[in-house]
């Protein structure tokens, strides 16, 4: 910053002198803006010097590393929707029974798909196996899927229970039960699925009381399959467990007509 000019004293000196000593205020004045000006310059250049290429490095890296990010961006996208088309395309082959050719068509995706892809055709691949009667090829992808951490979470716990499924005559009740439990809790995803596989454990284990209690909530469970939930109440019912709220209901969802006249009564 320039330096301020000392003012002359107040009353100092006559007016050729006053006239005098304004001129060369002025004129140090302007010397010293000049200076300052200079001494700006000087340290924006030492600045540019210094710095100056690793601030352009810097910025030019910047904006590379975002050109990158937006390529990798789209190139993600671009992979991803490829490996849904291969997933659809290995969808319609199993749905037209070319069971060999879906299989085929799932490879890629087992070895380059991401995690999300990687597991549904793994699933897929299972589910082949099944419809070929190789049971224990199944039963090894569903293990794979269900030891994978990075897989989506339910498809993870559909492999858990699409495995007890498929070994379940050769598995030891507890077994089923320490499985499943964990996901045969109402408001599970797959409550309906796990607990009734758990339920049948129980009664193989002669826990009735348990079994009952777990038919009734499936039973009642909205959001699972009607077969599934007509099924339970059905077994709640032999336990000895009353799993019907809404009788109305219950006799709608049974194809009951509406209005039928009550039995006739002795």
């Amino acid at each position: 910053m320039a330096l301020t000019p000392s003012k002359p004293t107040a009353g100092a000196g006559n007016g050729a002198t006053d006239k005098k000593a304004q001129q060369q205020l002025a004129t140090e004045d302007v010397l010293l803006r000049e200076v300052d000006d200079a001494v700006r310059q000087d340290q924006y250049a030492n600045f540019a010097k210094s710095y100056g290429k690793p601030l352009i490095a810097a910025v030019v890296l910047g904006l590379a590393g975002f050109g990158g990010y937006l390529y990798w961006e789209s190139h993600r996208d671009a992979a991803r929707e490829k490996q849904s088309e291969t997933l659809i395309a290995a969808l319609d082959q199993i749905e037209a029974g070319n069971l060999a050719a879906g299989s085929a068509t799932l490879n890629p995706l087992l070895l380059e798909g991401d995690s999300g892809h990687k597991a549904a055709a793994t699933m897929l691949k299972a589910g082949i196996a099944l419809e070929q009667g190789r049971f224990a090829d199944a039963q090894e992808h569903f293990a794979q899927i269900a030891a994978d951490q990075t897989a989506p979470q339910a498809l993870r716990d559909l492999a858990i229970i699409r495995g007890v499924s498929t070994a379940y005559d050769s598995l030891k009740p507890q077994d089923v039960v320490a499985r499943l439990k964990p996901l045969a809790i109402p408001g599970k995803p797959f409550f309906g699925n796990a607990g009734e596989l758990v339920a049948m454990a129980y009664l193989e284990q002669g826990k009735r009381a348990e079994a009952g209690a777990l038919f009734a909530a499936i039973a009642k469970d909205e959001k699972a399959p009607d077969s599934l939930r007509s099924r339970s109440r059905q077994m709640a019912g032999l336990l000895g467990v009353d799993a019907i709220e809404d009788v109305d209901k219950m006799l709608k969802e049974n194809g009951e007509a509406e209005g039928a006249p009550a039995p006739a009564t002795q």
